[in-house]
C-alpha cells in the first residue's frame, strides 16, 4: 500500500510542478530518489507520465491524465471536435488560440493552438486558474445560474501567483458586462499584465457551459478598434464546437 500511495505522491507533484526532476521530487515529497525514479519508470510504463526535457531529465503529465479526466465528466469528444475548429481561429486571426474546461472553481487549459506570430502568447496545456482569472473562465460564469455563480464566488481567491484578482464585487460586475455582450473580454488585467485575451463558453447537448475558446493576443499587437470583429470569431468558433458536441 505503500508503494501506491508513493507512486500517486509522485504522480501529483509532477502533474503540479511539471516539469520536473528527480531530485526536485525526492525534495518535495520526502520520498528516496531511488523510490522517485521507481514510480517514474512505473508511471511512465503505464503511460500517465513521459519525460518532457531529456537533456535535464525532467518529467510531465501525458494527455492520458486529461483525456481521462473529460471522459469521467461524460465529455470524451471536446477535444477531438474542437481541434479542427481552434485550428481554424488560429490561422483565421495568426493569433494563439486556448481551449480550456471548467473543473469545480477552476479553469484547466486542455489545448491550445500557437500563433504563428515570432511575439506571442503561450501557456502550457494543463495549466489550472481560477475561474475568475481568465476571459475563458469569465465567459463560463457569465453562463451559469446565478445562484451557482455566489456559491464559486464565495471561495475565488484575491490574489494567484502573486498577483490580485478582481474582488467579489467587481468580478460580479465583470460577469454581467460578459453576459451582456456574449463574450468576455480581458485587456491586460486581472493575473496576466500585458496579455489581452477574448473568451467565449462553450455549452453541452443540455446547454451547460462546461469549457471555453479563448484568442490571445500580446498586448503591443491588440488593436481595440479589432475588439468586436475578433470577438464575432471567437464566439462563431465556441458556438460551432458547442454544435459539434450537441450532434448525435
Amino acid at each position: 500500500m505503500n508503494s501506491v500511495l508513493s507512486t500517486l505522491r509522485v504522480f501529483e507533484e509532477v502533474a503540479v510542478r511539471q516539469p520536473i526532476g528527480v531530485s526536485e521530487l525526492a525534495r518535495v515529497t520526502g520520498i528516496p530518489k531511488s523510490s522517485v525514479q521507481r514510480c517514474l519508470v512505473t508511471l511512465e510504463q503505464a503511460r500517465w507520465l513521459r519525460i518532457v526535457d531529456r537533456e535535464h531529465a525532467r518529467w510531465g503529465v501525458t494527455m492520458k491524465a486529461l483525456v481521462l479526466g473529460l471522459r469521467s465528466a461524460g465529455e470524451q469528444d471536446l477535444r477531438e471536435v474542437a481541434t479542427p475548429v481552434i485550428k481554424g481561429l488560429a490561422a483565421e486571426t495568426g493569433e494563439t488560440v486556448l481551449l480550456g474546461l471548467r473543473d469545480g472553481d477552476e479553469y484547466l487549459i486542455v489545448a491550445r493552438e500557437d500563433s504563428s506570430q515570432l511575439v506571442r502568447v503561450f501557456m502550457e496545456i494543463g495549466t489550472r486558474v481560477p475561474l475568475g482569472a481568465s476571459s475563458g473562465g469569465v465567459a463560463i460564469l457569465a453562463r451559469l445560474d446565478p445562484g451557482e455563480v455566489g456559491e464559486l464566488l464565495r471561495t475565488e481567491p484575491r490574489e494567484f501567483e502573486g498577483a490580485p484578482l478582481l474582488g467579489p464585487d467587481e468580478l460580479r460586475e465583470e460577469i454581467a458586462r460578459t453576459a451582456a455582450r456574449g463574450y468576455a473580454a480581458n485587456m491586460s488585467s486581472w493575473y496576466r499584465p500585458h496579455v489581452a485575451s477574448l473568451g467565449a463558453a462553450v455549452t453541452n447537448a443540455a446547454g451547460r457551459p462546461i469549457a471555453a475558446v479563448t484568442l490571445s493576443i500580446p498586448e503591443m499587437r491588440y488593436e481595440p478598434a479589432r475588439e468586436k470583429q475578433l470577438a464575432k470569431k471567437v464566439v462563431a468558433a465556441a458556438d460551432e464546437i458547442s454544435r459539434l458536441l450537441a450532434s448525435p
